[in-house]
């Protein structure tokens, strides 16, 4: 198997135990180790096998490359658009595409990020990017206007500059931004909710989610996190300096764009499991300033209160979704459309990623959702935009994770099941 950081055991095992910081100063002291618990299942499937050694360049044809255009015909898209396979890339997940046009950069959770070409005709070159590097879930990457690239581990967030002109070279090394173990404290990483994501804001700032680690935290575990950041948002300037709590009370963000319009940070957050089939709501959030509280885990979704904390009393001022989207059904990635090809129902909304669900009796997901903002930029209309990824039996032939747009406004799709990257363009009149 791959050297992996897993395979560093202890050498990173040294480099957890050796302390981190609280926001400008130092971790809360007496911070007790967080229970271990069984991973959670919202993004559950066959992605969630380790990948195999990341091959130095991926294949992108053969049976693979057939099976997955053949199933492309099954994807059901509004009139006038089309599907197509852009690029086979294992465990696909969030997607970064480079500000120049000229690159894209897939996150994984097991070690790898890979890159390829943007170009739209041709084979692509897939590869692992900074291949010399160990990294440990980086999940969370994205750009700075002046092409600098962030990746967001685990534990730790690196930067890259000029990423676009060195994603072939497998010895570029990164800069270091929050150091590992420093990202959160070292005792409380876990399987659970552990892919973070991240922007830069229109103030320049790096926003990075930090998912909690429970279904529902008890109070204990809670009182220490919201100081943290976890289960929030926190931001910071770009070189790691002036790390903020920007947002709390949210379980688990796995997708966040800003508003181009208004500079509103908008949000998906997967909400509480095993509460029954239909409730509670999936959310999609707006965060119009620094410093708000969306409710949880006094609430499990939207406004349904949680069997743990139904008998406490909520934060005053409590934010409540913009959009309550259908239960369990595990909303991840999501992106504003800033392009000019789809036609003008969809400028300026934004399309979002539904992975799926698995606690619930009739699977729900696997989609692409489109969200359509009102004048005033509050949410209007959500409605599924791309989906057939879901059998008719209710099993899984591919599982949407990110959705990022090209550089000519056609629409990335990644399918982690797969390890596959989509492109949704638009050819009708």
């Amino acid at each position: 198997m791959k050297e992996t950081a897993f395979t560093h055991a202890a050498r990173l095992r040294a480099l957890f135990l050796a302390g981190a910081v609280l926001m400008s100063a130092a971790w809360l002291p007496g911070f007790p180790a967080a229970a271990q618990q069984a991973p959670d299942k919202a993004e559950a499937g066959a992605a969630e096998a380790k990948a195999p050694p990341a091959p130095i360049n991926v294949p992108q044809t053969g049976a693979k490359a057939e099976d997955l255009i053949r199933n492309l015909r099954k994807i059901r898209l509004p009139d006038g658009f089309k599907i197509s396979l852009f690029a086979i890339v294992p465990q696909a997940r969030a997607i970064a595409v480079g500000p120049q046009g000229k690159a894209v950069f897939v996150s994984t959770r097991d070690v790898n990020v890979y890159a390829l070409g943007a170009a739209l005709d041709g084979e692509h070159e897939v590869r692992p990017f900074a291949a010399s590097t160990t990294m440990k879930v980086p999940h969370g990457v994205c750009f700075a206007p002046d092409g600098t690239l962030y990746v967001a581990e685990l534990n730790r967030v690196q930067s890259f500059a000029n990423a676009e002109a060195v994603y072939r070279d497998a010895n570029v090394v990164g800069k270091t931004v929050v150091e590992q173990g420093k990202l959160i404290p070292p005792e409380h990483e876990a399987d659970n909710h552990s892919r973070r994501v991240c922007r830069i804001g229109p103030d320049n700032k790096l926003y990075i989610t930090l998912g909690q680690p429970f279904n529902v935290p008890p109070s204990d575990k809670w009182a220490l996190y919201p100081p943290l950041g976890i289960g929030g948002i926190i931001r910071m300037n770009r070189d790691g300096s002036g790390r903020q709590v920007f947002a709390s009370g949210i379980r688990n963000s796995v997708g966040l764009d800003f508003n181009p319009r208004d500079n509103t940070l908008w949000f998906t957050d997967n909400q509480v499991d095993r509460m029954g089939d239909d409730i509670p709501p999936g959310e999609l959030n707006r965060a119009t300033k620094a410093g708000q509280n969306f409710g949880f885990p006094y609430y499990g979704g939207g406004h349904v209160r949680t069997e743990d904390y139904k008998n406490e009393t909520p934060p005053k001022d409590l934010v409540f979704p913009e959009v309550e989207m259908v239960a369990h059904a595990a909303d991840l990635g999501m992106s504003f459309y800033r392009g000019s090809q789809f036609p003008k129902l969809y400028r300026g909304g934004i399309f979002s990623a539904q992975h799926g669900s698995w606690n619930r009796t009739i699977p729900i997901g696997a989609r692409v959702m489109f969200t359509s903002l009102k004048k005033n930029g509050h949410a209007d209309k959500t409605q599924p935009f791309a989906e057939g990824w879901k059998e008719d039996d209710g099993s899984y032939w591919g599982r949407p994770v990110d959705v990022a747009e090209l550089p000519d406004g056609s629409l990335l799709v990644s399918d982690d099941y797969n390890g596959a990257l989509y492109r949704i363009a638009y050819e009708g009149k």
